[in-house]
């Protein structure tokens, strides 16, 4: 990207793009991830709830054979 020496100017572009990619992809983790965990976290809590509950028996509606 910084380079100035012979046929620097047809590699120039690539850099730019190469660093601009990693610099973007870095500031992306960054705020998606902790955003995502939040997310799963209160999802998580609030399903919480529905799955802790007891299971009812069914009753048997007959009775059963002698």
């Amino acid at each position: 990207m910084l380079g100035t020496g012979t046929g620097s100017e047809i590699r120039q572009p690539l850099g730019y793009s190469i660093v601009g990619g990693l610099i973007l992809s870095q500031i992306l983790t960054l705020y998606t991830t902790p955003v995502v965990y939040l997310y799963l976290d209160r999802l998580a809590r609030s399903l919480r709830p529905l799955l802790s509950r007891p299971t009812r028996a069914i009753a048997a509606s007959t009775t059963p054979a002698e």
